[in-house]
């Protein structure tokens, strides 16, 4: 289905109904679309060939990383998952949806949440990938996140019956939550957030050493970053100093100073531009802020999986010497997957597009952010690698996935909460277990169907039909 444009309006209509016309609106909603019709998944026969919704996407992307993005790909069904965000958008659009809108990720798969500090220099836990945010269908993104720990509990060799209580506590807890946010005043639900050092008490017990060790950080002690060392280890290592002039080191394909591009000083000034124009977007005190610093270096910077092929750079610059150091990535920005099937973004620019979603999902979002638009793209902004980990999800044990996956659900209704009629979609999700089991039960249908669309990208290399670069 194709949402009408007018349900974009719906974004700001909540607060212009009565609380208990609001529930009844969701309770009308669930009559209509009954919670367990979202057990069910049936790729109608018409359904898009995945292999060729990639390749279509492949084409405004740049030709020479492709083989990167496939490779990544191809490395796991999880990996596969991630980087075919558009075939799930085209799948979910034939799946009942309540007509209830809130501004969603778009990818909400495990992996897209994670912690990193607000410009406070507090660590919290949020989703931390935007690049296919707009309004939508809330019930996509719970279902995309569903999908996504059944895969990587099989990917983990868990059992059946393990996968299924990682999958009821996510849908459980998204449920709990948002039914406890449409008890609360709007200041209180716009302000609510999960602070590391909270969720240490709740979670440590379960993390083992060696997943604290593969996150990279100690929820034991990761209440405050240490501003006196704000520069992330792995940022530095990026860089070379010499002579006081800092150069960022190649490390091809992945990173490719511009020097070493085609025409360099055109794509340098057009970047630098970018850098300077970019500052508009900003409050401005953080634009006087970022107008001390000079542009060093810049690099094309390869990052994620799904996001591979797309135009990105990661920039330096230094403000009163070259020891004083800002990070900022540059990231082109398209048409969200959702976009041909949840209706077109209210933004024209699609790097506002990120931005704002961002802005409206995130409990604290980087003070760095902003977007622009160049003669031959549409870019956003933001600190790179802002003291952000991610928790590894793909090699946890069942008692930690089913721990972290509550953490997500709560996690994404607090988000959906902020935009959403956060009382409608509580009365719809209403205090039986019906919605969990039901999404439960898609995952199920989804991974499967994912194995065989994986199947389906390795016959494609193995055929010659796509060129696959591995282990990049």
């Amino acid at each position: 289905m194709t949402l009408a444009d007018d349900n974009y309006a719906r974004l700001d209509e909540p607060d212009a109904q009565a609380p208990a016309a609001r529930a009844a609106r969701g309770k009308a909603a669930r009559r209509a679309v009954p919670r367990e019709s979202h057990a069910t998944f049936d790729a109608p026969s018409d359904r898009a060939d995945p292999v060729s919704l990639l390749r279509q996407q492949g084409e405004t992307r740049l030709a020479e990383l492709l083989p990167i993005r496939y490779g990544r790909m191809l490395a796991s069904p999880l990996a596969y998952f991630r980087g075919a965000a558009l075939v799930m958008a085209s799948d979910l659009a034939t799946t009942p949806a309540t007509g209830l809108i809130s501004q969603v990720c778009g990818d909400a798969h495990l992996s897209n949440f994670g912690i990193f500090a607000s410009p406070e220099r507090r660590l919290i836990f949020d989703i931390n990938d935007f690049d296919e945010t707009q309004p939508g269908p809330w019930e996509w993104d719970v279902k995309r996140l569903a999908a996504s720990l059944e895969i990587a509990g099989r990917g983990s060799d868990f059992s059946a019956a393990q996968r299924r209580r990682v999958l009821t506590e996510a849908v459980r807890h998204y449920r709990l939550t948002m039914r406890t946010l449409a008890g609360l005043g709007n200041l209180e639900v716009w302000y609510s957030h999960d602070e590391v050092d909270e969720l240490a008490d709740r979670y440590k017990a379960l993390l083992s050493k060696r997943e604290l060790a593969l996150a990279g950080v100690d929820l034991s002690a990761a209440d405050e970053p240490d501003v006196a060392d704000d520069e992330p280890k792995e940022l530095s290592k990026l860089v070379a100093d010499t002579s006081g002039k800092l150069e960022i080191v190649g490390a091809p394909p992945l990173i490719v100073p511009v020097a070493d591009l085609p025409e360099p000083e055109v794509t340098m000034a057009e970047l630098s531009h970018i850098v300077t124009g970019y500052r508009q977007t900003l409050e401005h005190d953080r634009s006087y802020l970022i107008s001390q610093f000079d542009i060093a270096d810049i690099a094309r910077k390869v990052t994620g999986i799904g996001s591979v092929g797309m135009r990105c750079w990661m920039v330096v610059l230094t403000g009163r010497d070259s020891s004083d150091r800002l990070f900022l990535q540059i990231k082109e920005a398209q048409q969200s997957v959702l976009g041909d099937f949840a209706g077109p973004s209210p933004f024209g620019n699609q790097g506002q597009r990120v931005v704002a979603g961002q802005r409206l999902m995130q409990a604290a979002s980087d003070m760095f952010l902003g977007w622009h638009r160049s003669p031959t793209a549409d870019y956003y902004l933001r600190q790179l690698r802002d003291w952000k980990f991610t928790l590894p999800a793909g090699q946890m044990r069942p008692a930690t996935l089913r721990a972290y996956a509550a953490l997500c659900g709560r996690t994404l209704a607090r988000a959906h909460a902020r935009s959403g009629d956060r009382i409608a979609i509580g009365a719809y999700l209403g205090r039986s277990a019906a919605f969990d089991a039901a999404v439960a039960d898609f995952a199920n249908l989804y991974a499967d169907r994912n194995e065989r669309d994986y199947a389906g990208l390795k016959a494609a290399v193995k055929s010659g039909q796509l060129a696959a670069e591995r282990s990049v």
